[in-house]
């Protein structure tokens, strides 16, 4: 039997067979940095993403919120002349007899906003010197299936306005031309929206004071409230009433608020030494019968 010797390979020779070479060192290297260069690239886009987001959400123009306002309302009110941004804005309050309507009125002055987060919600302050008293405050609570809105009114009266502002609505109030103010008062008021259904808690006023008409040859009519009360359970619909606080012409009536919109049923009379002065009216607010008129709505 023959021996073999095999020399054994030194230190150095193993050292050298198992080290990468330098070109395998600089591929890696390579990899390594191509593959930070691509996460660094990807956050640098994302953040990119999100800056622009919250850019956008933070200077989103008044604009934005005119279109929202005028799309809510069937084109009838309109933010004219909006400038700011949706957050810090003002604009123009224009009533109009909605789409393709040549019917416009416009309010004096500008209406300024500010809306800021306040807690789950938002909270809207509003001012306009010619219309509001001091500074009005409302707080939204939007959601998918249930939003709120809540006025937490200043003392004494909420708004006044020109009635001739309702002109631009179109008929009937461009043939009313009405004269006089209406005025908001509320001790407070939410209105709610649930699962399809309009819910109200609290009161509001509309009161239509010292009115006049261009189809009534009297200097003023009178004055007349619209009272709108929601059911302290939430469980009824929103009850309507109107009365005459003053004047010649008497209106009373009373209605509800749900569903399927307005439902209202009231009627007009003159008193007996003005019949003829309002006659012109009578036939306008409503279906004539005998000497009264009847108003009907929904």
């Amino acid at each position: 039997m023959t021996l073999q010797w095999r020399r054994k390979p030194d230190a150095r020779a193993r050292s050298s067979a198992t080290a990468p070479s330098p070109w395998t060192q600089a591929g890696g290297s390579d990899q390594a940095w191509a593959r930070s260069r691509a996460a660094g690239l990807r956050w640098a886009v994302a953040g990119a993403i999100v800056g622009a987001l919250v850019a956008g959400v933070a200077f989103a123009p008044a604009t934005w919120l005119a279109q929202a306002v005028a799309s809510a309302s069937g084109e009838r009110l309109l933010l004219s002349d909006a400038r700011g941004t949706v957050w810090s804005g003002s604009a123009v309050p224009v009533l109009t007899g909605g789409p393709g309507s040549r019917d416009a009125s416009a309010l004096p002055g500008r209406l300024a906003w500010t809306i800021g987060l306040a807690g789950a919600g938002l909270e809207v302050r509003a001012t306009q010197a010619c219309c509001l008293n001091g500074s009005v405050l409302l707080n939204l609570h939007p959601g998918l299936s249930r939003w709120s809105a809540t006025l937490v009114p200043p003392a004494g009266w909420v708004g006044e306005w020109p009635s001739a502002w309702l002109a631009g609505l179109g008929t009937p109030w461009n043939t009313l031309q009405l004269g006089g103010s209406l005025r908001l008062v509320s001790p407070g008021f939410t209105l709610e929206w649930v699962a399809g259904r309009w819910r109200v808690a609290g009161q509001a006023d509309i009161e239509l004071v010292d009115a006049s008409s261009r189809l009534s040859t009297l200097d003023a009519l009178g004055s007349y409230r619209l009272r709108l009360v929601g059911d302290p359970a939430n469980a009824g619909q929103p009850q309507l009433s109107l009365s005459t606080q003053s004047g010649a012409l008497k209106l009373s009536g009373a209605g509800t608020f749900g569903p399927g919109g307005v439902r209202f049923r009231g009627e007009a009379r003159a008193e007996k030494a003005d019949e003829l002065a309002l006659a012109n009216l009578l036939n306008i607010i409503g279906r004539r019968d005998g000497a009264r008129s009847v108003i009907s709505i929904g």
